[in-house]
């Protein structure tokens, strides 16, 4: 116990530096096991469409000044995104809203320009659909919205990306061996400080 708690000494830095073995087997133990829980328990498949925003600012707003601009791109953005994750947009999805809002759908979007609907599901199909849904019906929200004089008429949105949609897996292999191997390595660290050689 008491060698436990002790202050680290020099002797301690170079006992762990010995094993360097030691770390260099934990780390191939790490990625063996990282990688067998990639494809044994794989993350689910992610897909995304995108939407192109813009907010046409220079014709809505000729006369602001950029700090006015900023304000002008950051209230309709979160006029959006309150739009994006509406119920009426949802609905559309044909999946439990509830499912939805967990964490199967992601928004990633700038200000201004391509807006990403991701989608996870095991099924890459089935997160294809939903992320081309998902960007569809935020889009025809959207106009309806513009052409009920809800948000600015000078805003403009065109779905680009919502058909053949690129499905990877939401977190690549590369993760699953880095973690492996972090944290073999950091046991290994700690067996080499702690346990005292006999």
């Amino acid at each position: 116990m008491n060698f436990i708690l002790s202050s680290p000494s020099p002797d301690d830095l170079i006992r762990l530096l010995k094993a360097w073995r030691f770390w260099v087997l934990s780390a191939l133990i790490g990625f063996a096991i990282g990688a067998a829980f990639y494809y044994i328990v794989p993350p689910p498949y992610r897909a995304n469409a995108t939407v192109n925003v813009d907010f046409n600012f220079e014709e809505a707003f000729p006369n602001n000044t950029d700090r006015q601009d900023f304000y002008y791109l950051e209230r309709e953005s979160r006029k959006l995104v309150e739009l994006a994750w509406s119920d009426d947009v949802l609905k559309k999805l044909n999946t439990p809203i509830e499912e939805l809002r967990a964490g199967k759908l992601t928004l990633s979007q700038p200000a201004e320009a391509g807006w990403h609907f991701y989608a996870d599901d095991e099924d890459p199909q089935k997160a294809e659909e939903l992320a081309s849904a998902w960007a569809n019906a935020f889009a025809e929200k959207t106009q309806a919205e513009i052409e009920a004089g809800n948000l600015n008429e000078f805003i403009k949105l065109e779905v680009t990306q919502s058909v053949d949609l690129p499905k990877e897996r939401s977190l690549p292999l590369s993760d699953y061996l880095l973690a492996g191997a972090s944290g073999f390595v950091l046991l290994a660290v700690f067996v080499s400080l702690f346990i005292k050689p006999k």
